[in-house]
């Protein structure tokens, strides 16, 4: 389970689909919870969700698609849960695009990223040379203070971006929450994951109809 963002929607869902989430409603700071049926949930932040499923410490999990594309994890994407959406995008400072000029007179492009991974792989795919910045706070510092071009980062209303003066230029892909597993779980235990896949996605399907 996702702590963050996530958590609720993650909760409200699998209740949604029959699942015991009571333990995760105790308000307890313990990060291992299992309720009556014997189902063990594991808390943890995002980006550890892959590892603890690809390790096979959780049969499935439940993390961003901006995860997944980052760490890229040996594991089954499932279903499309359809929640946590958002999308990663590379922006700049408001006004003429600077992208275009820098490359012609430098050849590279400076952006500053929590995302190195899919950032480069977007530039490179894309045919541009990119010198990545890797930051953990607020990226849209960068091109503020001459860090960097441009920024790639996780947007959802894009009101930071505008609040600090950027504009978004390309759209990298969109994100939502995915359910993934751990191949050798999904054989082993192959029965019990598509059926929770099932009633999961009934209940996405109840949710947006």
């Amino acid at each position: 389970m996702p702590l963050g963002a996530l958590y609720a929607d993650a909760i409200a869902l699998l209740e949604t689909a029959g699942v015991d989430v009571s333990p995760l409603r105790d308000g307890s700071r313990k990060l291992v919870f299992e309720a009556p049926d014997g189902t063990v949930f594991i808390t943890t932040r995002p980006s550890d969700v892959p590892t603890y499923v690809e390790a096979g410490s959780a049969d499935i999990g439940i993390v961003g698609r901006d995860v997944i594309n980052e760490r890229r994890p040996d594991v089954y994407e499932l279903l499309d849960l359809k929640f946590g959406e958002c999308r990663m995008v590379y922006a700049t400072a408001a006004g003429e695009d600077p992208t275009p000029e820098v490359i012609a007179r430098l050849g590279v492009l400076r952006v500053a990223t929590k995302y190195p991974g899919i950032a480069e792989a977007h530039f490179l795919a894309t045919g541009r040379q990119v010198e990545l910045v890797k930051v953990n706070g607020s990226v849209e510092l960068g091109p503020l203070v001459g860090l960097s071009d441009g920024i790639v980062d996780l947007v959802a209303t894009g009101r930071t971006l505008r609040e600090n003066g950027l504009v978004e230029r390309e759209e990298i892909f969109h994100s939502s929450a995915r359910l993934i597993a751990n191949r050798v779980s999904h054989k082993l235990r192959a029965e019990d994951i598509d059926a929770l896949t099932a009633r999961l996605a009934q209940a996405v399907a109840a949710e947006l109809s």
